[in-house]
């Protein structure tokens, strides 16, 4: 993932760099930052009653607006491609003479490079895998190939068209008003059609908690899913350890602590390069699979798999499971979930992309965020998911299970690689990548909730970045020692679901920018018309 303070110019060997121009917003900072530090302390004091109430909390919004993330997310989906493919397409994020700050090839790499992390690295194994032995909404057989053929489907789905349409959205809104209309690159600036001098009073700040809150969770979520996958991997190498919340917490406090001495000693640049390292890693690694694996089984499983996803998009967008309660279960489990982690994802995101955007016209913003990173997912998933597949379906090979039956889901990549040559290599590979996306991820989302906490400054304070970094990292752990994926997984869908309303507004604020502002480009011409025509017939018609 490219470090974000890379594209905004920071600097930390230029003094006077560091803490930028602006002062820190004190409202939004204090209330964000008191509220995590309860959410901490409390889930470390009480985390059974924590995780209890929690669970009762998600039960709830899940049962009461799970309908609500589904309409939304799929309303996302249309709402990119109808601004994509109306006149609307041709307004540019920035001024009309403004030109890209980045070749396409270098803009296409850094998008790849942000479609790349802990959740692919986590899920693209384990989901494939969980979904033939227990395929979603009872289609099919376990380990049949109607199975494979739905588990597949269900992962194209979970990370095609609808994140990165989330993405899109809240990318299109900061990019368009902070570089097109200038005011300012904060979450709450986007609501300057529909809130006016509220958007930067009380309201607005409202939302950019709200924004810093869904940053924190989403993030904390990554993390936690990154420190079960590597004490799966230090299960994997040495034979112990795997499952062990102790170990996880503890992975957790080491790469905290990695990343807050690389913000505190000036080594972005160090940052950058392990980053830009991990995702050239990372594609080798799946490239590797793809020539020692079942290639002809993985080209197949791709071609397949996109007509199914093309061709059932319409019915899985839409379906809620509202007459069958375990298809509504399912579903609140895997679907929702994601729905909600993409949209906690969204502000770091979509800010990273709406940065690296400017001078691109509206169309060619969506065309690329949203085809190219969803077809990087579909290649991930094809190779490694249906090597996966093919080994348990072909082959006879026993996936890693859990002590109740289920599929350890942060040992499945490396058990996967096992079955491959230069196994030690690559298990160890996929550990250090893991790792460094846990850092780099940790990095850059922090950045985002600091510059949320000094009024869109795109150079936050170092303090505040290593605050920020500090509270992911605390929240993850706590997450984990309460309830371990399931907390994780709850929390992120509690957090999400304000800032879902977020979103929506976002989207109808965006709209309505665009009509006023066509419609102004159009008033000229129709005024000169006029004239002329007054002209023309100065006694009338």
């Amino acid at each position: 993932m490219t470090d974000i303070r890379e594209l905004g110019g920071i600097d930390a060997d230029v003094p006077g760099s560091e803490g930028g121009s602006l002062p820190i917003d004190k409202v939004v900072f204090g209330v964000a930052a008191a509220l995590s530090v309860a959410f901490v302390a409390a889930g470390a004091i009480w985390p059974d009653g924590f995780l209890e109430k929690t669970s009762e909390a998600l039960t709830w919004v899940t049962g009461n607006f799970g309908w609500l993330f589904v309409l939304t997310s799929a309303g996302f989906v249309i709402f990119s491609a109808y601004l994509a493919l109306t006149r609307y397409g041709n307004v540019k994020l920035g001024p009309d003479d403004s030109e890209p700050e980045f070749s396409t090839f270098s803009w296409v790499s850094m998008m790849f490079a942000t479609g790349m992390g802990i959740g692919l690295m986590f899920w693209g194994v384990a989901e494939p895998l969980t979904h033939f032995n227990n395929p979603p909404l009872g289609q099919g057989e376990p380990g049949t190939p109607e199975a494979a053929e739905s588990a597949m489907q269900y992962a194209f789905f979970h990370w095609g068209f609808h994140p990165w349409s989330m993405y899109a959205v809240i990318g299109l809104s900061i990019g368009y008003f902070a570089y097109r209309k200038g005011y300012g690159n904060l979450v709450s600036a986007t609501f300057r059609p529909l809130l006016g001098r509220r958007a930067a009073q009380a309201p607005g700040k409202a939302i950019d908690v709200v924004a810093i809150f869904a940053t924190l969770f989403g993030s904390a979520t990554s993390l936690g899913l990154g420190a079960l996958q590597i004490t799966g991997g230090i299960d994997n190498v040495f034979g112990k350890g795997g499952g062990s919340k102790t170990l996880a917490v503890a992975v957790i406090a080491v790469l905290t602590a990695c990343f807050v001495i690389s913000a505190v000693s000036g080594v972005e640049r160090g940052i950058k390069l392990l980053s830009n390292a991990n995702a050239i890693a990372a594609a080798l690694l799946v490239f590797f699979l793809f020539v020692v694996g079942p290639t002809v089984f993985i080209m197949g499983t791709f071609t397949t798999t996109m007509g199914d996803y093309l061709t059932h998009l319409p019915a899985m967008a839409f379906n809620t499971g509202v007459y069958d309660s375990e298809a509504s279960s399912w579903l609140g489990g895997w679907t929702i979930f994601y729905w909600a982690w993409w949209i906690s994802w969204s502000p770091f995101v979509g800010m990273f992309i709406a940065r690296i955007s400017k001078g691109r016209t509206i169309r060619q913003f969506v065309i690329y965020v949203v085809l190219v990173p969803s077809l990087v997912s579909f290649i991930w998933f094809a190779i490694l998911g249906g090597s996966a597949i093919d080994l348990q379906m072909n082959d006879g090979w026993d996936p890693p299970l859990t002590a109740t039956g289920g599929i350890a889901l942060e040992e499945s990549l490396f058990d996967l690689l096992r079955e491959f040559p230069l196994s030690g290599f690559t298990v160890a590979l996929a550990v250090f990548l893991v790792a460094i996306f846990f850092v780099t991820g940790a990095d850059a989302a922090s950045i985002v909730m600091g510059m949320l906490s000094q009024h869109g400054t795109e150079e936050p304070k170092r303090w505040l970045v290593v605050f920020w970094g500090v509270a992911t990292g605390a929240v993850a752990a706590v997450l984990l020692w309460a309830g371990g994926l399931s907390a994780l997984q709850t929390l992120v869908i509690l957090v999400a679901a304000p800032f879902m309303l977020v979103l929506i507004g976002m989207c109808v604020s965006l709209m309505k920018s665009l009509r006023e502002e066509t419609f102004e480009a159009t008033l000229p011409s129709r005024v000169r018309r006029a004239v002329e025509h007054a002209q023309s017939y100065p006694d009338g018609p």
